[in-house]
């Protein structure tokens, strides 16, 4: 028909311009469904719905493509800097980690420049010598009536030191025995007036290990003159009596306080006559003067191991080690028993120092049959875990036997704390505690049974002025 009225050359074209048409609608209604399923265009809605859903989902393309290509470069960019550094990938990648179990504590612990170095020509002095500290103090108590040395009447200021290692310990578990054994200090320091420094700094490279208390302790009585006596306790040991009182009357004429014993020191030179990881040491000049006699054994290397060898050799049953504190003073007081022996007090009527082997076994028996307050063998003040070394790789003694008894040490002597407020350990092996009292409206009537909320020796004298 079309050929007839338009010619066949003409009807040729409309035909193949109709097919084209037919194509054309088809791939248009294809796109439309495909964008449907993509992009879920009117929810199957109105086709107003899909116009202006199209048009809304086009036009918010456009809002964020800037930052869709920012991001994209921003991760390109990191790509090929994670690419460039493919040498230390594995460092990058524990450096970023949030896990501090896996973290490599020594990449923050930066020791910066060289130890200095002492002229080996020259004797070790912990410091420029000092001979006239009585009279300095004196001087300067008098012009600080605010700092007096003595509390009240034989109740002289106490100041107790102890410490550890700048780095963390050697072994997992170190550190929290550690913040274990601080708490107990600090503890009985509260209910006693004590003062407290805890010091984590190596003051002098070549008193490290044994030695590094004297630098320290010369360092604080100087600073410190309103301190009368400084009592020094190692990291390993805890109080276990919260209650026993030090008769500081005892001592009025004594300048230094060691637990020993005056045969097994003068008599015996035994090695293990005196212990030095508690002791009281009064701050004068005499203080100075035995410190400054003591230290010339410690500076490590050659001076210490050649010490060594001499304290073996004039000390009773003490084996083949470089020189320590305690064997020195063992040795100098034995040695010059007539220019230090009249200030040395070596108690041994209570604990100030406890070897905890024949100690930690008896706590259920001491529970049992006797009570806070003595200080001795039946209840003592000082357990020390001398050996177990619980800061680094190896003890003297099994790691199991160690922690469990210094977790019962721990707790027994915090059970005397928590008594106070109506808590007691459910037992010595537990973390976890029980209520031993009721709670009551009248909380000012409360009175614990040892009597440490407000004990006696606690108690200030108020100014009537």
């Amino acid at each position: 028909m079309l050929d007839k009225c338009l010619g066949a050359r003409r009807g040729y074209q409309i035909r193949r311009a109709m097919r084209h048409g037919k194509v054309t609608v088809l791939c248009l209604l294809m796109t439309v469904i495909v964008l449907r399923g993509t992009i879920g265009a009117g929810k199957f809605g109105t086709p107003e719905q899909d116009f202006n859903d199209l048009r809304g989902h086009f036009h918010s393309r456009k809002r964020v493509e800037p930052h869709r290509v920012l991001e994209e470069v921003s991760t390109e960019s990191g790509r090929s800097s994670a690419q460039s550094e493919s040498t230390q990938s594995s460092s990058s990648s524990s450096s970023s980690s949030n896990s501090y179990e896996t973290f490599d504590i020594s990449k923050i612990l930066v020791d910066e420049g060289k130890e200095e170095k002492r002229d080996p020509s020259k004797p070790y002095a912990l410091g420029p010598r000092i001979s006239d500290w009585d009279e300095q103090r004196a001087e300067w108590l008098r012009k600080n009536p605010d700092y007096p040395n003595f509390i009240r009447p034989n109740k002289p200021r106490v100041l107790l030191v102890t410490g550890s290692s700048p780095k963390p310990c050697e072994n997992p578990v170190g550190d929290h025995y550690l913040l274990k054994s601080i708490k107990n200090k600090i503890d009985y320091c509260r209910l006693h007036g004590v003062e407290v420094f805890y010091n984590m700094a190596l003051l002098d490279a070549e008193m490290a290990g044994f030695w590094a208390k004297l630098p320290l302790i010369r360092k604080l009585l100087l600073s410190h003159p309103e301190i009368e006596f400084l009592w020094w306790m190692d990291s390993d040991a805890m109080f276990t009596d919260m209650a026993f009182e030090v008769p500081w009357e005892r001592y009025k004429d004594s300048n230094f306080v060691l637990h020993g014993w005056n045969e097994m020191v003068y008599d015996q030179k035994n090695w293990i006559g005196l212990n030095t990881g508690s002791f009281l040491l009064r701050n004068c000049q005499w203080s100075l003067d035995i410190l400054d006699a003591w230290a010339p054994m410690g500076p490590k290397g050659k001076i210490r191991e050649e010490a060594g060898k001499v304290l073996t050799r004039e000390l009773k049953d003490r084996p083949v080690f470089e020189a320590d504190d305690q064997s020195a003073m063992v040795y100098l007081l034995a040695t010059q028993r007539d220019k230090w022996g009249e200030k040395v007090y070596l108690e041994n009527a209570y604990y100030l120092h406890g070897y905890w082997g024949i100690l930690v076994d008896r706590y259920e028996e001491m529970i049992e049959n006797y009570h806070p307050g003595l200080g001795d063998h039946r209840w003592p003040l000082v357990t020390h875990f001398v050996g177990c070394k619980p800061c680094g790789k190896f003890g003297d003694y099994p790691v199991e036997r160690c922690l469990k008894q210094m977790d019962r040490a721990f707790n027994f002597g915090d059970n005397q704390i928590l008594q106070m407020y109506g808590f007691t350990h459910k037992s010595l092996a537990s973390r976890r505690v029980k209520r031993i009292r009721n709670e009551t409206g009248n909380p000012v009537e409360v009175k614990d049974e040892l009597g440490l909320l407000h004990p006696a020796f606690k108690a200030v004298k108020a100014s009537t002025s």
